[in-house]
């Protein structure tokens, strides 16, 4: 396989070399690497807000339907080079061809065509007179210029959830995609230049996160950070913007509860179980984590999921025969075989895999542990990876309790044909999405965001573009007379 040789940075709308090490984007399905880069460092970073900075006020004064034009363009031109964004998705992350190009790269084009609509329909506080003398009115004005540092599980989707609503709201963007996936975040961003964008909006910086996401999160120049990632680097994130009074949003960890109840359709909460524990090899903030059971049912639901584990398909991701790819790399993999480990030397039931198959890549075979204790690691910890683990429950004070037993609150779902149940359970979980009789999934118009160690703030949906727009209040004096009534409070009227 030929290795590309690709630039560290996409700065003023071109292409750039960063100044930093050499890296190499190794396709964690073979083994073999696919692209080097120059690594950018904060000297890049300075480069890059300082474009965007010198950009974003034109941006800014440009009407919504102007923006909404490239946006639209830009989401044509996605789908149009669809092909060279699935070959890039698959050689970076190695998942299947069929999940980028059914739903990585069509999911992608959708929102960014849902933030040109939205673009237009900004809300706010009716035009009036609140004080009598004065008419008061709402601006929503861009935040300014915006920093995103974005995961390697979804590096497009990630990239444009980030991206678009920060565009539709007339910010530019600095955005640092993970070193280890950064193909399709560099070419979303000459795409956007060839759909119209004004150079200097968006500005793409790929480096390490002790380096260049350091040097972005905290830079004086960058008015809102967004990040997704894990809790603990979020919470690195969050102090260093925090120390400057920045405005952020996190999309952090998650430990999704599964909650089935004894009236549940069986079969569908088996098939959801697998699905949603097991999109992108598992390796998805909301997958179905902790399968939280209703005793009468457990031993069956245990046997259906493992059964249907066993026969999904591992292998190499341009087949489409199969199902779920390896993991990001072989560090991440010996980690997820290090916490299965530990549960079944602490008494955890193997139902499933609970080892990596004999591939070349970073594989892990699809995991069931059951009987799991509630104190475990592999109950409490994101373990990121193609691991559901099972519990029961003794009836529904029970199962909520055990799904809201978690420091963090993403998603969750709730199984049942009792619809008063549902609703009751829908209210009572902590979680920022709650699906009913479903796991997984996210819609362009719905908001995604948790509560807890999960992050605060929204990603996708309206209420997402609520994170680049500050809300400024202007009020004009509409009498004309000099002298005005409360005056008096500060001085006698003469």
């Amino acid at each position: 396989m030929t290795t590309r040789d690709i630039p560290g940075c996409f700065i003023g709308g071109a292409d750039s070399a960063g100044t930093g090490a050499r890296h190499m984007v190794v396709n964690p399905a073979t083994g073999e690497p696919v692209a080097e880069v120059a690594l950018a460092t904060a000297t890049e970073v300075e480069t890059a807000v300082a474009s965007a900075r010198a950009a974003q006020p034109e941006w800014a004064k440009a009407t919504p339907a102007e923006r909404a034009g490239v946006l639209f363009k830009l989401a044509a031109l996605v789908e149009e080079r669809a092909d060279e964004l699935v070959a890039d998705e698959v050689a970076q992350t190695g998942k299947p061809k069929r999940l980028a190009a059914e739903f990585d790269i069509p999911g992608s084009a959708d929102n960014i065509a849902f933030f040109a609509g939205a673009a237009r329909l900004l809300e706010g506080k009716a035009s009036g007179e609140y004080s009598g003398g004065h008419t008061s009115s709402i601006r929503r004005e861009p935040v300014g210029v915006v920093g995103a540092i974005t995961p390697w599980n979804y590096p497009l989707q990630m990239a444009v959830w980030k991206t678009a609503p920060a565009l539709a709201a007339g910010c530019a963007v600095v955005i640092k995609p993970s070193e280890l996936t950064p193909l399709t975040t560099l070419r979303l961003a000459a795409l956007a230049v060839e759909a119209g964008l004004p150079r200097g909006v968006l500005n793409v910086v790929v480096g390490a996160g002790a380096e260049a996401g350091d040097a972005l999160s905290g830079h004086q120049g960058v008015d809102a950070v967004t990040f997704t990632g894990s809790t603990a680097v979020g919470r690195t994130v969050m102090a260093r913007a925090a120390a400057r009074g920045a405005r952020v949003q996190l999309e952090l960890g998650g430990k999704a509860p599964f909650v089935v109840f004894e009236d549940a359709d069986l079969e569908a909460a088996i098939h959801g179980a697998v699905a949603g524990a097991l999109i992108n090899s598992g390796q998805d903030c909301t997958a179905a984590a902790r399968a939280i059971v209703a005793e009468s049912v457990y031993e069956d639901f245990i046997a259906g999921v493992a059964e249907l584990m066993e026969k999904v398909v591992q292998g190499d991701p341009l087949d489409e025969g199969v199902d779920i790819g390896p993991q990001i790399s072989f560090a991440h993999r010996d980690r997820v075989a290090g916490i299965v480990a530990r549960a079944k030397a602490a008494g955890a039931r193997v139902a499933a895999g609970g080892c990596a198959p004999d591939l070349p890549g970073a594989f892990y075979r699809p995991t069931l542990l059951a009987d799991v204790a509630e104190d475990s690691e592999a109950y409490r910890a994101e373990i990121f990876g193609p691991v559901l683990v099972a519990r029961a429950h003794t009836g529904e004070d029970d199962a909520i309790r055990q799904a809201n037993d978690t420091e963090y609150g993403l998603a969750a779902s709730v199984w049942t044909r009792d619809v008063y149940r549902a609703q009751r359970a829908s209210r009572e979980i902590r979680a920022g999405c709650v699906w009913i009789n479903d796991h997984i999934p996210i819609v362009s118009e719905m908001p995604h965001g948790g509560f807890g160690a999960s992050g605060f703030g929204k990603d996708l949906s309206a209420y997402s573009l609520e994170e680049y727009l500050a809300v400024k209040h202007v009020m004009s004096e509409i009498t004309g007379e000099p002298k005005k009534e409360w005056h008096r409070t500060i001085f006698r009227l003469r």
